[in-house]
């Protein structure tokens, strides 16, 4: 077979790796102008791999096939060398959280970190540009695929082949899009979205916690009956903001070397709206767009978290100094740019976890905006022969683990296994 595959992510890494040594030709499209300059989400930026059957995604992968795949990413630093945790395997923090209403979410957690990641990332495109049947070409977006009879065409190109894999991650949707365009019958479901902040507190907040288990993940269902839940919690690590195409949304990443003062991680509100309700993308950058339009361009939103809970502008910082370049934000008030519901449902999971951890409601802790995790369309990718989408970008998976065990899994059965 003549395999396409579109994008150089997780799950391209995953689908490549269990293919490479069949005789298949492998063709990789990537946009970016070579591998030093991919910016390839989640592998680039932090690189945490967890072994979990509680998070990462709506399918179902082995433990086993999970673990496989984090020692695959391991086994590609420069000595092994990880920080490790383990979340809520210590019955007494179970309990101390589930008695106060929150769903502790139990995984075992592998942090390469920022700093390693792209010798991890290069050294596994140098494994795979050895093979002679693996060919690479960047600079190359691609913005349609044409399905003519039991061949298959990107950007219109001459050149044809047997199957394409479409692996373009989260901020490869206008791609995504343009192919459920003309084959709707491919969406399961388009209607969930996650909307939040980057929460940042002093070490010693949570410091208790990081060293019992690294990253912290728990859920709770709030008042207004949204679910709410945290997500990348990074000890002594660093915000950092994210560009998509035309917003820019905050993110949060930690070093093996360099450590700050702060942990960060995400608060994020699950929205799942109903008919006539199908375009989450769609919702979630109107959202980014109203924040930027009020912080300026290419700067998300600063607020303190006494200010957030009770719709007033910050205008000073007080005890707690934030990671993130003061080029990259300005000091104002996310209420002006969040649904009321949102802002009720972090402030009500704040001030209840602050009855676990005392000091995270603290007032001059600090709240960035936004954070969005988009869910892409849930794809069928059983209606068409010769077109995949894996990943992210299928709406499957929502971490690295989980959307390199799904092009692991497509690759096989590629190969019938």
């Amino acid at each position: 077979m003549k395999i396409a595959v579109i994008g150089f992510g997780a799950a391209a890494i995953g689908f490549i790796e269990r293919i490479k040594n069949e005789e298949h030709q492998i063709v990789v499209f990537e946009k970016s102008k070579d591998i030093y300059s991919s910016s390839i989400s989640g592998i680039r930026a932090d690189g945490k791999l967890f072994v979990s059957s509680e998070m990462g995604g709506e399918m179902f992968i082995d433990m086993a096939l999970q673990k496989k795949l984090v020692d695959f990413y391991i086994a590609n630093t420069e000595d092994n060398h990880v920080e490790t945790g383990k979340s809520f395997s210590n019955s007494n923090y179970y309990k101390k959280f589930y008695e106060k209403g929150f769903m502790p979410i139990t995984s075992d957690f592998y942090h390469i970190g920022t700093d390693q990641l792209k010798m991890v990332l290069y050294n596994i495109y140098e494994d795979f540009k050895s093979h002679h049947n693996i060919q690479f070409r960047f600079e190359q977006n691609i913005e349609n695929v044409i399905i003519n009879s039991n061949k298959i065409f990107v950007n219109g190109l001459d050149e044809a082949f047997d199957k394409v894999v479409v692996a373009v991650g989260r901020s490869g949707h206008k791609l995504v899009s343009s192919i459920l365009k003309d084959h709707p019958e491919m969406i399961l479901d388009n209607t969930k979205v996650d909307l939040g902040i980057r929460y940042e507190v002093p070490d010693h907040v949570v410091d208790e916690l990081n060293k019992e288990m690294y990253e912290f993940k728990v859920k709770y269902k709030s008042k207004t009956g949204y679910m709410v839940r945290t997500f990348c919690n990074n000890p002594s690590g660093f915000v950092v903001t994210e560009n998509y195409d035309d917003f820019v949304t905050v993110n949060g990443h930690a070093k093996m070397k360099e450590k700050s003062k702060n942990t960060n991680f995400a608060i994020l509100v699950t929205i799942q709206l109903t008919e006539p309700f199908n375009d989450p993308m769609g919702y979630g950058s109107h959202i980014a767009k109203l924040s930027n339009l009020l912080a300026g361009k290419g700067k998300v939103i600063l607020q303190t978290y006494d200010h957030f809970k009770n719709s007033k502008r910050t205008k000073n910082l007080y005890r707690v100094q934030p990671t993130l370049h003061n080029c990259k934000y300005i000091l104002g008030d996310v209420n002006l740019a969040f649904p009321r519901r949102i802002i009720e449902s972090i402030v009500d999971f704040i001030e209840n976890l602050e009855t676990v951890i005392p000091g995270i409601a603290s007032p001059d802790n600090l709240v960035y905006a936004p954070e969005i995790k988009f869910y892409s369309n849930l794809i069928d990718n059983s209606k068409l022969d010769n077109l995949k989408v894996i990943g992210d970008c299928s709406g499957q998976t929502r971490s690295i683990i989980y959307a390199t065990a799904h092009g692991y899994l497509m690759a096989e059965s590629f190969l019938g296994k």
